[in-house]
Formats: C-alpha cells, structure tokens, sequence
C-alpha cells in the first residue's frame, strides 16, 4: 500500500541513502532544513534522517510550502504504480486527473465520472496523498508548463493556457511557488537550440482551435492557440524494461492507417479531447523516445498519460518479476528477459471493438478488417511523415454502419452492433475511471462475449494487472511445453500464485512463442 510506503520511515530512508530508483514516484522527499522536495534517487548527499519527510504525491509536498529540486526534477518521475494496480475510488480519481479530467470538466465532473460525491472523493484523496483533486491537477499543470517552457518556443501565454492554467498569472505564481524559478529563467537554464530550428519554430502559422469547456469557477481562456512545432520528449520508467514483446505486439497487431513501425519507431494516430494528435514511439535504454504532434497544445497533458499507460511504463518491474520468480516453471523464462511490461491502448472503446474483430480468426485477418472500418468510417488526418491516415471511428460512427456490410459471421454481426451501440449510447462506459469487477459483468452480459473476449479487455484496456486467459490457445500450449498444468481449470489453480500480476505472467507465457508480437521489429 502506498500509505504504508510513505509512512514507514525505515524503509524511505534507506531508499533515500542508497539513491533507489525503483523509489522514484512512489514517494517524495521533503527536507526541512532547505524547503525542497526530492525523488528518492536525487544525486545530492541525503539530508539527516531527522530533516527528512515523505510525502505521497509532488502535489502534498507543494501544498505543504516545499519547491521541487532542481538538480532530481521530482516531477519528471515515474508515476506510482499504485494507481495501475487498483480500482479502488484513490486509484480511478488518479487515473482521471492524470487524463486531464479536473482541468475539462472539474471536481463535479470527476466525482459524477466516478458515482461518489465531491465530499467523499477530496476525503479520500486527502486521506491517501495529503492533497485534494485540485491540488493534484495543480502540480500535474505545473509539470506540463515545465515541459512546454523547456522544449517549445511557445510564448508564455500560450504556455500558460496550453497547460491548463486559467490565466498567465496563475501560471506565473504556480511555477514560481513550485521551482522557485519563474517561466523565463526555467527556459534560460535550458541549453539554446540552434538558428535555424528557432526560426523554423516561429515561422509556423497560427490556427484557430475550438472553444475551451471550462470547469466551473475558472476564467475564460482564448479560443485560439498557435499550431504547435513536434515536441521531443523523454517518457521514464522504472527499469528493466524488456521492449521485445511490448513494441513487438503493437506493431504486428496495428491497424493500417492508425498505426504502424516506421524508423524503429510505432507510430499512430490519437483521439484526444480537443483535437488528435501523432505519436512516434521508441525504446532506448533508459527512457522511451517520444515524438508527438499535437493539433491542439492543450491535449498535452493527456496525450503523455495515455501513451505512458498503452506502453505500461509506471509498472513495478521489481516486485512483478520477484513475485513470479516464486514459481520455479516460470522462474527461468523471468531471468532470461526481465521486465516485460503489458501492451495496451490509447483507447478503451477501440480497444474492444478490435477484440471483438479479433474473435476467432488470425492476427492478419483482424488488422484487415479493422483496416477496412478505418478506411470507410474513420476521420482523415494528414500525415507528413509517414502512412497514418486516418483517427480509428467512434463508437457513434461505428453504430451508424450497416452490418449487412461487415464480412463476418452474422452471430459476430450481432456482436459487434450490439456492443459500438451500447458504446455509443453510453449504456456501456470503458475507460480509465472503469470499476473492473462491474465492465467485466456489463461485457460477459453481451451477446458473443465469453470469458476469453473480457480478460483481454481487461488486461489490455482496462490495464487490469491481474487478468488471466486460462483458454488462449498460446497460453495453454507454452504451458503444457514448460510442464504447467494446461487444462484451463488447473492453469487458474496453479496461477493464484502469480497473483496480483497473472496478466504479466501471460506475457512471460507467450514469449515462447515465435510469434511475431513477440519481437521487436526490424
């Protein structure tokens, strides 16, 4: 538990002495003596035990009149990997404001997103992170103004509104309380890019955006911020992290014109709130390189959240890894490629109208149709770079498509319709605030969803660590080659033990395989 981590004292500050990394954003390091708030791998001689305490959120830190460290950067951390690992109210709040929610549509819009009211989410927020939704969204604003003042030539205005604030001094005060630095002197520290990008920056044009929906009680913000140059940016995470069957399975699953590999980098397309977006993605040794175009500067925030969650990178490697070390079947596939992470999705809707597209036919045949869907009902976008085409449709757009046309099986036809209709109408709600126990009952409750079809919704959009495909065919046969049982009752027994992480064990289990989503591609 994340409040036994940041209270027992023992444990922080032997993570603080050694400079553990593992540490980093599960908890913050607040130094009495100087004012500043650290990660716990900070490089600087470690403050006295005494002069020391731990804080569970940047967030807590800064309401608590503590500055991030400039040498750490505390804000550039992992995020904790609690909130992957939990469908509790903490966790699904969590996973909202990281997805900009509080900046959209408020504390009202996040508490009704979750069916608490305001009173019993900023109770419980408090109670585990020691700072309430809007302080949450505060520090997550702050550290997207970072970024943006660091590797943009944006004006501070467009700054400013792009990362949420609702007025330059809102922005100005935040930054300065948080660094201790104002905007400008955070963009002199950075080193000076070079002529010819800084005209080729400046020179873009304008473009109109649509009006901002702001959350109750903020200002008014322009309805109109400067098109925006690619950002280049550096996504930690918490090593090891084995990128073969991460980057492998997106890349042999994806979709032709909303995803593909190109330069050693997976790219795709982005629905976002404001407008879409381009991501090229692509592992290096210590961070994953991002780069990411955006029609609208303000859906930066969660443009990063939702790649961060589709590559699973605030996952604990460590403690997965240790706890199916136990199993000594799986023990030597561990060892031979630790930290294998869970491929999943930018978005939950899609994500399952292509598992139900995938039912029972080959991976090809499942990217052809998709393929087709996308050709016909998705919106264009232009793609200089490379071969995206078009944003994968909405549900509502899905719901309008005459099944006659779709070439599968009417039982499939019947199947799908039923569920891009309940998408559409809202009757059916898949994303990150998602409880998995109740969208696991509402899709076993469709017509054509068996167990098989939920798990991996669940595992893969719903990012539920602990979902299990006891029936998949390639689960069962790298099973019964390392000597586990492969009857899916007996797999389930034996599987409790790898509990809570049994959807990283299905990972492990199908890297036996020489399937192609199993290796990074050429």
């Amino acid at each position: 538990m994340l409040n036994g981590m940041y209270t027992d004292r023992e444990r922080c500050v032997r993570a603080v002495r050694s400079k553990d990394a593992r540490f980093d954003g599960w908890f913050f390091t607040a130094v009495l003596t100087t004012g500043i708030y650290c990660r716990p791998s900070c490089p600087v001689v470690a403050p006295k035990p005494e002069n020391m305490v731990f804080h569970a959120s940047a967030a807590a830190c800064q309401q608590a009149g503590f500055r991030a460290c400039k040498r750490c950067r505390p804000d550039t951390s992992p995020g904790s990997p609690e909130w992957n690992r939990r469908a509790d109210l903490v966790a699904r709040a969590m996973r909202l404001i990281a997805d900009g929610v509080v900046d959209r549509e408020g504390v009202p819009g996040l508490a009704g997103r979750l069916g608490y009211s305001t009173r019993q989410v900023e109770r419980q927020l408090l109670a585990e992170l020691g700072a309430g939704p809007l302080a949450l969204a505060r520090a997550q604003r702050a550290q997207t103004a970072r970024l943006l003042v660091e590797s943009t030539e944006l004006s501070m205005a467009d700054v400013a509104f792009a990362a949420g604030f609702a007025s330059v001094r809102t922005f100005n005060d935040t930054v300065r309380e948080v660094f201790a630095l104002s905007p400008t002197e955070l963009r002199s520290r950075v080193p000076k890019r070079n002529d010819a990008t800084v005209a080729a920056l400046r020179a873009l044009p304008p473009r109109t955006q649509p009006p901002r929906t702001q959350p109750p009680g903020t200002t008014a913000t322009p309805a109109a911020t400067p098109a925006p140059a690619t950002l280049h940016l550096r996504l930690p995470f918490r090593a090891p992290l084995n990128p073969d069957n991460l980057f492998g399975h997106l890349a042999a699953t994806a979709v032709p014109g909303v995803e593909e590999w190109r330069d050693g980098a997976y790219r795709r397309t982005l629905r976002l709130p404001y407008g879409h977006g381009i991501v090229g993605l692509a592992p290096r040794p210590d961070h994953i390189a991002c780069r990411l175009t955006l029609s609208d500067l303000r859906d930066l925030t969660v443009a990063i959240s939702r790649c961060r969650r589709m590559l699973d990178l605030d996952a604990d490697p460590v403690a997965v890894d240790d706890q199916l070390r136990t199993d000594p079947l799986l023990a030597p596939l561990v060892d031979k490629a630790p930290g294998r992470r869970v491929p999943r999705t930018v978005d939950e809707a899609e994500f399952a109208v292509r598992a139900v597209l995938g039912q029972q036919v080959s991976t090809a045949a499942a990217r052809t149709h998709a393929a087709r869907l996308v050709a016909a009902h998705g919106d264009a976008v232009d793609d200089p770079e490379g071969g995206l085409t078009h944003l994968f449709p909405t549900p509502e757009a899905l719901a309008a498509v005459d099944p006659e046309s779709l070439a599968m099986p009417r039982t499939r036809r019947t199947t799908f319709t039923t569920l891009v209709e309940q998408l559409a109408d809202g009757r059916l709600r898949l994303g990150v605030e998602s409880d998995w126990t109740q969208a696991r009952a509402r899709l076993l409750a469709l017509p054509g969803f068996g167990p098989w079809t939920v798990d991996v919704i669940a595992m893969r959009a719903l990012g539920d660590p602990d979902a299990f495909l006891p029936t998949d065919l390639g689960v069962r046969r790298a099973a019964r080659e390392l000597g586990l049982p492969s009857t899916p009752a007996a797999l389930t027994a034996r599987a409790a033990a790898w509990r809570p992480w049994r959807a990283y064990a299905v990972q492990y289990l199908w890297a036996t395989d020489s399937h192609p989503i199993n290796f990074l591609p050429a």
